[in-house]
């Protein structure tokens, strides 16, 4: 059971190092831009980092034990980030401005919190590499 926990806590630390990777790099307010938003002007790199990501996002869900209505969720979410970067332009900055891997993560977490309980980052996360901070809680409410 321990292990199941372990397993579940560290798919929702993978989640969290997607979801600012693809879309929360840089953060102004409520909007958020990452990698996925800046890829999406670059024809094919943008969908093949966006189906990538969205990939190890369901991969992490399947390793947590996720229930099916999330990976059905997490699934349309990125179904509609990875479909907005096929069109040119347009669709280019719908897929820059929907965070589709940030709703999919937090689809994930959701469910590993409710099942396993909070989920804690290393202290590490946000100090400097040697340097050790003091840990963080992330909770719906802190992101």
């Amino acid at each position: 059971m321990a292990d199941n926990k372990e397993r579940a806590h560290g798919a929702w630390r993978a989640a969290e190092r997607i979801k600012r990777l693809s879309d929360r790099l840089v953060g102004i307010g409520p909007v958020g831009i990452g990698l996925d938003g800046v890829l999406a002007w670059v024809p094919v790199a943008g969908t093949a980092y966006s189906l990538g990501a969205g990939g190890l996002l369901l991969y992490q869900g399947v390793v947590a034990g996720a229930s099916l209505p999330t990976l059905a969720r997490m699934a349309a979410y990125l179904l509609l980030d990875s479909a907005a970067s096929v069109p040119p332009v347009i669709g280019w900055a719908v897929d820059t401005l929907f965070p589709g891997h940030l709703m999919a993560a937090g689809a994930l977490q959701k469910d590993i919190e409710a099942r396993h309980g909070p989920s804690a980052l290393p202290a590490t996360w946000y100090g400097k590499p040697g340097k050790r901070a003091k840990p963080v809680r992330i909770t719906p409410k802190t992101i």
